[in-house]
Protein backbone atom coordinates (compact mmCIF):
# COMPACT_ATOMS: atom_id res chain seq x y z
CA UNK A 1 0.00 0.00 0.00
CA UNK A 2 0.77 3.76 -0.16
CA UNK A 3 2.06 5.55 2.50
CA UNK A 4 -0.94 8.01 2.47
CA UNK A 5 -3.04 4.35 2.33
CA UNK A 6 -0.88 3.44 5.68
CA UNK A 7 -1.72 6.81 7.52
CA UNK A 8 -5.48 6.19 6.62
CA UNK A 9 -5.70 2.86 8.21
CA UNK A 10 -3.62 4.23 10.83
CA UNK A 11 -5.65 6.77 12.11
CA UNK A 12 -8.94 4.52 12.11
CA UNK A 13 -7.06 1.41 14.41
CA UNK A 14 -8.30 1.62 18.26
CA UNK A 15 -5.68 2.42 20.31
CA UNK A 16 -4.86 -0.20 22.84
CA UNK A 17 -5.12 0.21 26.57
CA UNK A 18 -1.00 0.44 26.72
CA UNK A 19 2.23 -0.25 24.66
CA UNK A 20 2.48 -4.23 25.46
CA UNK A 21 -1.17 -5.00 24.57
CA UNK A 22 -3.50 -6.87 26.57
CA UNK A 23 -1.30 -10.22 26.13
CA UNK A 24 2.09 -8.86 26.94
CA UNK A 25 3.65 -8.71 23.55
CA UNK A 26 0.66 -8.17 20.78
CA UNK A 27 -2.89 -6.57 20.90
CA UNK A 28 -6.13 -8.02 20.18
CA UNK A 29 -5.94 -7.00 17.04
CA UNK A 30 -3.41 -6.72 14.04
CA UNK A 31 -1.56 -3.61 14.27
CA UNK A 32 0.16 -2.29 10.62
CA UNK A 33 3.87 -1.07 11.19
CA UNK A 34 5.74 0.49 8.30
CA UNK A 35 9.28 -0.60 8.64
CA UNK A 36 12.59 -0.39 6.50
CA UNK A 37 11.47 2.51 4.40
CA UNK A 38 14.30 3.86 3.17
CA UNK A 39 13.83 7.68 2.85
CA UNK A 40 17.42 8.25 2.66
CA UNK A 41 17.64 7.10 -1.12
CA UNK A 42 14.00 7.82 -2.29
CA UNK A 43 14.15 11.70 -1.37
CA UNK A 44 17.54 11.86 -1.90
CA UNK A 45 17.22 15.98 -2.29
CA UNK A 46 15.38 16.52 0.57
CA UNK A 47 17.92 16.31 3.55
CA UNK A 48 15.47 15.41 6.94
CA UNK A 49 18.62 14.71 8.92
CA UNK A 50 21.83 14.29 9.63
CA UNK A 51 23.97 11.19 10.87
CA UNK A 52 25.30 12.00 14.24
CA UNK A 53 28.73 12.23 14.44
CA UNK A 54 29.55 10.02 17.15
CA UNK A 55 28.08 6.76 14.66
CA UNK A 56 28.79 8.01 11.17
CA UNK A 57 32.04 5.73 10.48
CA UNK A 58 29.89 3.40 8.90
CA UNK A 59 31.47 2.07 5.69
CA UNK A 60 28.13 -0.40 4.67
CA UNK A 61 25.77 2.81 3.75
CA UNK A 62 29.24 5.03 2.54
CA UNK A 63 29.58 1.95 -0.11
CA UNK A 64 25.95 1.45 -0.80
CA UNK A 65 25.98 5.28 -2.38
CA UNK A 66 28.52 4.35 -5.07
CA UNK A 67 27.93 0.58 -5.74
CA UNK A 68 25.23 -2.12 -5.04
CA UNK A 69 26.61 -5.03 -2.23
CA UNK A 70 25.38 -8.02 -4.50
CA UNK A 71 27.11 -8.83 -8.07
CA UNK A 72 24.49 -11.43 -9.27
CA UNK A 73 22.65 -9.53 -12.15
CA UNK A 74 19.81 -12.12 -11.97
CA UNK A 75 19.26 -11.52 -8.46
CA UNK A 76 15.97 -9.08 -7.06
CA UNK A 77 18.48 -7.32 -4.55
CA UNK A 78 19.84 -6.39 -7.31
CA UNK A 79 17.11 -5.19 -9.82
CA UNK A 80 14.87 -3.29 -7.59
CA UNK A 81 16.02 0.12 -6.87
CA UNK A 82 15.59 0.30 -3.69
CA UNK A 83 14.44 -2.86 -1.54
CA UNK A 84 18.46 -3.45 -0.81
CA UNK A 85 19.95 -0.44 -1.88
CA UNK A 86 21.10 0.82 1.24
CA UNK A 87 20.17 0.13 5.48
CA UNK A 88 19.01 3.77 6.55
CA UNK A 89 15.14 3.19 7.47
CA UNK A 90 12.23 5.05 8.70
CA UNK A 91 10.17 3.26 10.72
CA UNK A 92 6.30 4.20 11.71
CA UNK A 93 3.99 2.56 13.94
CA UNK A 94 1.17 2.71 16.41
CA UNK A 95 1.06 2.59 19.67
CA UNK A 96 0.92 -1.87 20.37
CA UNK A 97 2.85 -2.48 16.93
CA UNK A 98 6.02 -4.59 17.10
CA UNK A 99 9.41 -6.05 15.79
CA UNK A 100 9.78 -9.80 16.85
CA UNK A 101 13.09 -10.84 18.39
CA UNK A 102 15.88 -10.90 15.70
CA UNK A 103 19.82 -10.15 15.58
CA UNK A 104 20.23 -6.98 12.59
CA UNK A 105 21.10 -7.67 9.51
CA UNK A 106 25.24 -8.79 8.59
CA UNK A 107 25.35 -8.49 12.84
CA UNK A 108 25.99 -4.98 12.25
CA UNK A 109 25.42 -2.21 14.39
CA UNK A 110 22.62 -0.57 14.82
CA UNK A 111 21.36 3.11 16.25
CA UNK A 112 17.64 4.24 16.48
CA UNK A 113 16.38 7.66 17.23
CA UNK A 114 12.88 8.34 18.11
CA UNK A 115 11.69 10.98 16.42
CA UNK A 116 8.31 10.77 18.48
CA UNK A 117 6.61 8.37 20.72
CA UNK A 118 8.43 5.94 23.06
CA UNK A 119 9.65 2.39 22.35
CA UNK A 120 10.50 -1.10 25.17
CA UNK A 121 13.40 -2.27 24.49
CA UNK A 122 14.18 -6.40 25.67
CA UNK A 123 17.82 -7.00 24.48
CA UNK A 124 20.17 -10.19 25.25
CA UNK A 125 24.13 -10.17 24.64
CA UNK A 126 25.32 -12.37 22.18
CA UNK A 127 27.04 -14.66 25.68
CA UNK A 128 23.34 -15.48 26.10
CA UNK A 129 22.27 -15.91 22.63
CA UNK A 130 21.87 -19.41 22.29
CA UNK A 131 19.58 -19.37 24.94
CA UNK A 132 16.95 -18.08 22.59
CA UNK A 133 17.77 -21.18 20.45
CA UNK A 134 16.26 -24.29 19.90
CA UNK A 135 18.36 -27.70 21.06
CA UNK A 136 19.56 -27.78 17.11
CA UNK A 137 20.65 -23.97 17.12
CA UNK A 138 18.35 -23.69 14.37
CA UNK A 139 14.96 -22.00 15.17
CA UNK A 140 15.03 -18.68 17.26
CA UNK A 141 11.96 -17.98 19.62
CA UNK A 142 9.90 -15.21 17.70
CA UNK A 143 8.34 -13.41 20.79
CA UNK A 144 9.24 -13.57 24.31
CA UNK A 145 5.91 -13.33 26.18
CA UNK A 146 5.00 -16.17 24.41
CA UNK A 147 4.43 -19.26 26.06
CA UNK A 148 7.75 -20.84 25.46
CA UNK A 149 8.00 -24.86 25.35
CA UNK A 150 10.72 -25.82 27.77
CA UNK A 151 11.47 -28.83 25.46
CA UNK A 152 11.86 -26.74 22.46
CA UNK A 153 13.93 -24.37 23.94
CA UNK A 154 15.50 -25.58 27.09
CA UNK A 155 17.62 -22.54 27.97
CA UNK A 156 15.14 -20.00 27.47
CA UNK A 157 14.08 -19.61 31.19
CA UNK A 158 18.09 -19.02 32.05
CA UNK A 159 18.07 -15.59 29.66
CA UNK A 160 18.67 -12.18 31.48
CA UNK A 161 17.06 -9.69 29.75
CA UNK A 162 18.22 -6.18 29.77
CA UNK A 163 15.25 -3.69 29.38
CA UNK A 164 14.63 -0.13 28.83
CA UNK A 165 12.64 2.68 27.77
CA UNK A 166 13.58 5.03 25.00
CA UNK A 167 11.97 8.12 25.35
CA UNK A 168 11.37 10.77 22.21
CA UNK A 169 14.28 11.93 21.08
CA UNK A 170 16.87 9.69 22.59
CA UNK A 171 18.92 7.69 20.68
CA UNK A 172 19.98 4.24 21.42
CA UNK A 173 22.71 1.63 20.14
CA UNK A 174 22.95 -1.78 19.89
CA UNK A 175 26.37 -3.59 19.25
CA UNK A 176 26.91 -6.26 17.05
CA UNK A 177 25.01 -9.80 17.89
CA UNK A 178 22.67 -8.45 20.56
CA UNK A 179 19.15 -9.90 20.34
CA UNK A 180 16.15 -7.66 20.69
CA UNK A 181 12.50 -6.99 21.01
CA UNK A 182 11.21 -3.70 20.35
CA UNK A 183 7.66 -2.74 21.34
CA UNK A 184 5.96 0.79 20.41
CA UNK A 185 4.46 2.44 23.50
CA UNK A 186 3.03 5.25 21.74
CA UNK A 187 2.36 5.89 18.25
CA UNK A 188 5.59 6.26 17.13
CA UNK A 189 8.38 7.26 14.64
CA UNK A 190 12.07 6.38 14.42
CA UNK A 191 15.25 6.51 11.88
CA UNK A 192 17.15 3.76 12.57
CA UNK A 193 20.53 2.34 10.72
CA UNK A 194 22.94 -0.54 10.38
CA UNK A 195 26.29 -0.31 10.13
CA UNK A 196 29.59 -1.87 9.81
CA UNK A 197 33.31 -0.57 10.15
CA UNK A 198 36.73 -1.82 11.14
CA UNK A 199 35.72 -2.47 14.89
CA UNK A 200 33.21 -5.40 13.88
CA UNK A 201 33.87 -6.32 10.40
CA UNK A 202 35.37 -9.28 11.72
CA UNK A 203 31.16 -10.08 13.47
CA UNK A 204 30.09 -9.92 9.64
CA UNK A 205 32.66 -12.45 8.33
CA UNK A 206 31.96 -14.77 11.24
CA UNK A 207 27.88 -14.68 10.58
CA UNK A 208 28.75 -15.55 6.89
CA UNK A 209 30.82 -18.27 7.66
CA UNK A 210 28.03 -20.04 9.87
CA UNK A 211 25.10 -18.93 7.19
CA UNK A 212 27.48 -20.21 4.33
CA UNK A 213 28.14 -23.79 6.40
CA UNK A 214 24.42 -23.92 7.13
CA UNK A 215 23.86 -23.49 3.14
CA UNK A 216 26.58 -25.77 2.45
CA UNK A 217 25.14 -28.41 4.36
CA UNK A 218 21.52 -28.40 3.49
CA UNK A 219 23.01 -29.58 -0.60
CA UNK A 220 25.49 -31.37 0.66
CA UNK A 221 23.42 -34.48 -1.08
CA UNK A 222 23.92 -33.06 -4.31
CA UNK A 223 27.65 -32.06 -5.12
CA UNK A 224 28.13 -35.08 -7.12
CA UNK A 225 25.49 -34.52 -9.24
CA UNK A 226 26.03 -30.57 -9.16
CA UNK A 227 28.02 -28.64 -12.16
CA UNK A 228 28.89 -25.57 -9.98
CA UNK A 229 28.10 -26.42 -6.39
CA UNK A 230 30.32 -23.71 -4.80
CA UNK A 231 28.75 -21.22 -7.44
CA UNK A 232 24.96 -22.96 -5.79
CA UNK A 233 25.86 -22.74 -2.37
CA UNK A 234 27.04 -18.59 -2.90
CA UNK A 235 23.78 -17.58 -5.04
CA UNK A 236 22.20 -19.45 -1.37
CA UNK A 237 24.37 -17.30 0.69
CA UNK A 238 23.55 -14.05 -1.00
CA UNK A 239 19.65 -15.17 -0.99
CA UNK A 240 19.95 -15.89 2.52
CA UNK A 241 22.59 -12.91 3.91
CA UNK A 242 22.08 -10.02 1.42
CA UNK A 243 25.96 -10.41 0.21
CA UNK A 244 28.38 -13.69 -0.67
CA UNK A 245 32.01 -14.35 -0.26
CA UNK A 246 33.04 -12.94 -3.40
CA UNK A 247 30.18 -9.71 -2.64
CA UNK A 248 31.96 -8.92 0.37
CA UNK A 249 35.79 -9.47 -1.06
CA UNK A 250 34.75 -6.94 -4.13
CA UNK A 251 33.62 -5.06 -0.91
CA UNK A 252 36.63 -4.91 0.82
CA UNK A 253 38.98 -4.36 -2.08
CA UNK A 254 37.06 -1.11 -3.19
CA UNK A 255 37.07 -0.04 0.76
CA UNK A 256 40.81 -0.56 0.61
CA UNK A 257 41.79 1.38 -2.10
CA UNK A 258 39.67 4.52 -1.11
CA UNK A 259 41.56 4.22 2.20
CA UNK A 260 44.92 3.77 0.70
CA UNK A 261 43.99 6.86 -2.10
CA UNK A 262 42.83 9.16 0.47
CA UNK A 263 46.04 7.90 2.74
CA UNK A 264 48.80 8.59 -0.20
CA UNK A 265 46.96 11.70 -0.62
CA UNK A 266 47.04 13.05 2.99
CA UNK A 267 50.44 11.91 3.79
CA UNK A 268 52.47 13.26 0.35
CA UNK A 269 50.27 16.50 0.71
CA UNK A 270 50.69 17.11 4.88
CA UNK A 271 52.57 20.12 4.68
CA UNK A 272 50.00 21.93 2.51
CA UNK A 273 47.42 20.56 5.12
CA UNK A 274 48.80 21.16 7.93
CA UNK A 275 47.76 25.00 7.85
CA UNK A 276 44.43 23.46 9.08
CA UNK A 277 45.29 21.65 11.80
CA UNK A 278 47.15 18.26 12.39
CA UNK A 279 45.83 15.15 9.97
CA UNK A 280 47.69 12.75 12.05
CA UNK A 281 44.15 11.11 13.83
CA UNK A 282 42.61 10.69 10.38
CA UNK A 283 45.78 9.07 8.71
CA UNK A 284 46.13 6.83 11.66
CA UNK A 285 42.35 6.02 11.19
CA UNK A 286 42.81 5.15 7.53
CA UNK A 287 45.75 2.94 8.65
CA UNK A 288 43.79 1.19 10.96
CA UNK A 289 41.16 0.46 8.55
CA UNK A 290 43.49 -0.97 5.86
CA UNK A 291 44.74 -3.00 8.75
CA UNK A 292 41.67 -4.08 10.11
CA UNK A 293 41.03 -5.20 6.22
CA UNK A 294 43.58 -7.26 6.04
CA UNK A 295 43.09 -9.31 9.06
CA UNK A 296 39.87 -10.18 7.79
CA UNK A 297 41.42 -10.92 4.18
CA UNK A 298 43.54 -13.25 5.87
CA UNK A 299 40.92 -14.98 7.03
CA UNK A 300 39.03 -15.51 3.88
CA UNK A 301 42.45 -17.28 2.42
CA UNK A 302 41.53 -20.53 3.11
CA UNK A 303 37.45 -20.35 1.62
CA UNK A 304 36.95 -23.16 -0.60
CA UNK A 305 35.07 -20.54 -3.50
CA UNK A 306 38.42 -18.66 -3.69
CA UNK A 307 41.00 -22.17 -3.95
CA UNK A 308 40.00 -21.59 -8.13
CA UNK A 309 40.13 -19.78 -10.81
CA UNK A 310 36.47 -17.72 -9.77
CA UNK A 311 35.85 -15.95 -12.96
CA UNK A 312 35.97 -12.66 -11.24
CA UNK A 313 39.45 -9.80 -10.88
CA UNK A 314 38.44 -6.02 -9.56
CA UNK A 315 40.71 -3.98 -11.72
CA UNK A 316 42.38 -1.56 -9.37
CA UNK A 317 43.53 0.81 -12.57
CA UNK A 318 39.88 1.11 -14.07
CA UNK A 319 38.16 1.24 -10.41
CA UNK A 320 40.40 3.96 -9.38
CA UNK A 321 39.05 5.58 -12.43
CA UNK A 322 35.73 5.52 -12.24
CA UNK A 323 33.52 8.83 -10.70
CA UNK A 324 31.66 6.21 -8.64
CA UNK A 325 34.81 5.37 -6.70
CA UNK A 326 35.85 9.24 -6.36
CA UNK A 327 32.33 9.74 -5.04
CA UNK A 328 33.50 6.96 -2.56
CA UNK A 329 36.76 8.54 -1.30
CA UNK A 330 34.97 11.87 -0.69
CA UNK A 331 32.67 10.59 0.91
CA UNK A 332 34.96 8.84 2.96
CA UNK A 333 37.09 12.10 3.44
CA UNK A 334 33.72 13.86 4.98
CA UNK A 335 33.43 10.60 7.48
CA UNK A 336 36.54 11.60 9.16
CA UNK A 337 36.10 15.20 8.89
CA UNK A 338 32.98 14.82 11.12
CA UNK A 339 34.92 12.60 13.57
CA UNK A 340 38.12 14.32 13.99
CA UNK A 341 37.00 17.68 13.34
CA UNK A 342 39.43 18.30 10.71
CA UNK A 343 38.73 20.18 6.96
CA UNK A 344 40.50 18.77 4.45
CA UNK A 345 37.59 18.06 1.79
CA UNK A 346 38.55 21.30 -0.05
CA UNK A 347 42.73 20.42 -0.35
CA UNK A 348 42.05 16.93 -1.29
CA UNK A 349 39.09 17.30 -3.95
CA UNK A 350 41.61 18.30 -6.89
CA UNK A 351 44.16 14.87 -6.37
CA UNK A 352 40.81 12.88 -6.09
CA UNK A 353 38.88 14.35 -9.28
CA UNK A 354 42.34 14.02 -11.46
CA UNK A 355 43.10 10.53 -9.92
CA UNK A 356 46.50 12.29 -9.60
CA UNK A 357 47.39 10.10 -6.49
CA UNK A 358 50.93 8.40 -6.49
CA UNK A 359 48.46 5.67 -4.92
CA UNK A 360 48.23 4.68 -8.91
CA UNK A 361 52.14 3.86 -8.85
CA UNK A 362 51.63 1.55 -5.66
CA UNK A 363 49.00 -0.29 -8.03
CA UNK A 364 50.71 -0.67 -10.65
CA UNK A 365 54.08 -1.87 -9.25
CA UNK A 366 52.51 -4.23 -7.17
CA UNK A 367 49.69 -5.72 -9.85
CA UNK A 368 46.99 -3.77 -11.95
CA UNK A 369 44.21 -6.03 -10.42
CA UNK A 370 43.20 -8.22 -7.23
CA UNK A 371 41.50 -11.71 -7.90
CA UNK A 372 41.89 -13.02 -3.96
CA UNK A 373 42.23 -12.33 -0.80
CA UNK A 374 45.86 -13.19 -1.17
CA UNK A 375 46.08 -10.53 -3.55
CA UNK A 376 44.47 -8.23 -1.27
CA UNK A 377 46.66 -9.31 1.74
CA UNK A 378 50.03 -8.54 -0.66
CA UNK A 379 48.22 -5.06 -1.81
CA UNK A 380 47.58 -3.69 1.80
CA UNK A 381 51.18 -4.36 2.52
CA UNK A 382 52.60 -2.74 -0.34
CA UNK A 383 50.63 0.62 0.40
CA UNK A 384 51.39 0.02 4.58
CA UNK A 385 55.13 -0.38 3.71
CA UNK A 386 55.25 2.55 1.26
CA UNK A 387 53.08 4.85 3.95
CA UNK A 388 55.63 3.87 6.46
CA UNK A 389 58.38 5.15 4.59
CA UNK A 390 57.34 8.13 3.15
CA UNK A 391 56.56 9.05 7.07
CA UNK A 392 60.43 7.92 7.40
CA UNK A 393 61.45 10.02 4.80
CA UNK A 394 59.88 13.30 6.46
Amino acid sequence: MSVSEFIDQWCKEPIPENGLGSNNGLTDESVLYLKDWHFVKEYLNYTAYSTPHFVCDDWLNLYLDSYRMHRDPDSYQENDEISCSDYRFVYMGAKGSWTPLHADVFRSYSWSANVCGKKQWFLLPPSQSHLVFDRNMKACVYNIFDDISENLFPGFKKATWLECIQEPNEIIFVPSGWYHQVHNLDDTISINHNWFNSYNLCWVLDLMLRDYNEAKEYIEDIRDICDDFEGLCQRNLAANTGMNFYDFFIFLARFSLANSVVLDILVRDAENIAGTGSTFPIIQQLVQNLSSIQQIALKMKSLECFSGDQGFVLDLVETHKNPMFSKLCYSLIQICESIHNRQVLSLCSKTVATQDSCTLIVIQNFCDAVSSPQDLVKYIDAVLTEHTSLESSE
